[in-house]
């Protein structure tokens, strides 16, 4: 966030002419003295040079003065490209610029890099060279030890060739995404050098595939865009009252009818791996398990009187935590990423007025657990915490929704467990501050700005974009008030988020175009959340050229 885009250098390869001639005229590069009947060579400077220094070419011009120099194109300073996100930095030069033309190749300096090249080839029209030498005309991809982050990148375009290097594979992913953008439409690379990073590691676009089925082909299509845009996690939220989509061995019982197979999910998340997208699962506990709860009634949470609560499993019962700790552990090995979504949020239980007088089962067993004293809240902070426990012995680190985390009592979240934001709305609710504050690390999903939600319920309005593009930064986390920045290093990234509460009010096409323009105002501001170089009218004229 420190960084700034820099001003395009002055132009100093212009210098004043010599006293003695009288009248330049400057065309396609060429000064032409017409007083002294002298034609001499304006070179362009910096990289897109190709002649000696000055005293070279004052000793070529004295060599030759009954014979004009053949003329030598001058380019005027590149611009800086324009890209979804937009690039942080780059430094203008003098030169063609680059484009793919016929006989040019990808090269590997890292054998590691094999498939980011074989990709960007394919789709520039381009020869993969694998690890051979480059040449003109050519791309190159390398790893450096620029130490600037795994995401980081810089891509130079001089001399009549690419290269895009970076500390970590990531970061030369990403800077394939430039250059293609960059090219997109026969458009050509400027000459000069992008030095590139995002503000925020995470960068995550959530589908509700368990109240409304998916197919495959259009989560890996939504896939394919989130790489080109640079995101970095897909949360796949499949789990819930409507569904459970995806194929189970441990407890098939419990599966939708319409799923996707362990086979297709698998497809899924190689192909999000070879655009460094982390798919992020989410099993939602202890409440929106209805699904669950249909093929196991018994594990239904109920009152005194012996009303069943919707979604909410009776977490005083040990059935419940084995069932949901069988498909923990089971997806485990289908989800190789680092994190994890346990869920946490709209415990049924905690939202009438005396959980201990209405669900005395939950009131016994807390204070079995934490002694007397001990509420509902807090056997619903072990519970998730106990969630977590399973999902560190799997290496992954955990996530829940913030109404998951309540204040007081005798048991807290454990610290590690970081803050899923997505609402204040609830009575009671704490301000994001509070959790920054007791040191949680958190993920804005900010419902004001990033939520889609079918059917628009309640207060819900579809997002266009243009709030997110020009309001909404990941300090604004709740609402549209932003928290102090010394928070800044703890909030991530941010998540936008498609809900189906109203599972048939869009179809799967719909919500892809629905969704366009906000997942690109949503990633510029997480790679740079200043105020953007383009006005929205520019930024999605921009978008409708890119494709």
């Amino acid at each position: 966030m420190s960084e700034r885009r820099r001003r395009a250098p002055a132009n100093k390869s212009r210098r004043r002419a010599p006293a003695n001639r009288s009248r330049v005229l400057i065309g396609a590069g060429v000064a032409v003295a017409a007083a002294a009947g002298l034609a001499v060579a304006l070179w362009p400077s910096g990289d897109g040079g190709t002649s000696g220094g000055p005293s070279q070419r004052t000793s070529a011009a004295s060599a030759n003065r009954t014979a004009a120099p053949t003329p030598t194109r001058s380019y005027p300073l590149s611009k800086t490209p324009r890209t979804i996100p937009a690039v942080r930095d780059h430094t203008p030069a003098r030169g063609p610029g680059w484009r793919p033309s016929p006989g040019g190749r990808v090269v590997v300096a890292d054998k590691g890099l094999a498939d980011e090249g074989r990709l960007l080839a394919g789709e520039i029209g381009l020869t993969y060279g694998g690890d051979g030498k480059p040449r003109a005309g050519d791309v190159e991809l390398k790893l450096d030890d620029s130490g600037a982050g795994p995401e980081s990148y810089t891509l130079t375009v001089r001399n009549g060739r690419v290269t895009v290097s970076g500390p970590g594979q990531p970061g030369v992913f990403y800077g394939t995404r430039t250059l293609k953008q960059e090219v997109h439409g026969g458009a050509t690379a400027p000459e000069g050098v992008v030095r590139d990073k995002p503000a925020k590691p995470r960068r995550g676009f959530m589908i509700d595939i368990a109240r409304k089925p998916f197919t495959a082909d259009w989560i890996e299509d939504r896939v394919r865009e989130l790489g080109d845009l640079k995101y970095n996690e897909l949360g796949l939220h499949f789990s819930d009252d409507q569904g459970f989509r995806i194929e189970s061995d441990s407890h098939p019982e419990i599966v939708s009818s319409n799923h996707l197979s362990k086979a297709q999910v698998k497809k899924i998340v190689d192909l999000a791996a070879s655009r460094h997208i982390t798919v992020v699962p989410e099993i939602d506990s202890p409440g929106h398990l209805g699904a669950v709860i249909a093929a196991h009634p018994d594990l239904q949470l109920r009152n005194t009187q012996g009303t069943a609560t919707r979604g909410a499993i009776d977490i005083s019962k040990p059935a419940s935590a084995d069932i949901v700790d069988d498909l923990l552990n089971e997806y485990a090995g289908l989800f190789p990423g680092r994190y994890w979504h346990l869920g946490g949020d709209e415990y049924q239980a905690l939202t009438v007025s005396d959980p201990q007088a209405s669900f005395p089962q939950l009131a016994t067993a807390a204070r079995k657990r934490y002694g007397s004293g001990a509420t509902v809240a807090d056997l619903t902070t072990g519970w998730l915490n106990d969630r977590a426990e399973v999902m560190r012995g799997h290496d992954r680190t955990p996530r829940a929704w913030n109404d998951g985390f309540f204040r007081g009592g005798k048991a807290q979240a454990d610290k590690d467990l970081e803050v899923a934001y997505w609402t204040g709305k609830e009575i009671g609710a704490r301000e994001p501050a509070a959790y920054l504050g007791e040191g949680h690390k958190l993920i804005n999903y900010n419902d004001e700005y990033l939520y889609y939600v079918l059917g628009q319920p309640q207060t819900f309005v579809y997002p266009t974009g243009q709030r997110i593009y020009e309001q909404w930064t990941p300090l604004v986390v709740r609402g549209t008030k932003p928290v102090p920045a010394k928070y800044d290093s703890q909030i991530l990234g941010g998540v936008l988020a498609v809900w189906c509460d109203l599972a048939n009010a869009q179809t799967q096409d719909q919500v892809a175009a629905g969704i366009r323009m906000p997942l690109r105002a949503t990633v510029q501001k997480l790679w740079d959340p200043d105020t953007p170089p383009l006005s929205w009218t520019e930024f999605r004229k921009l978008a409708d050229r890119l494709g």
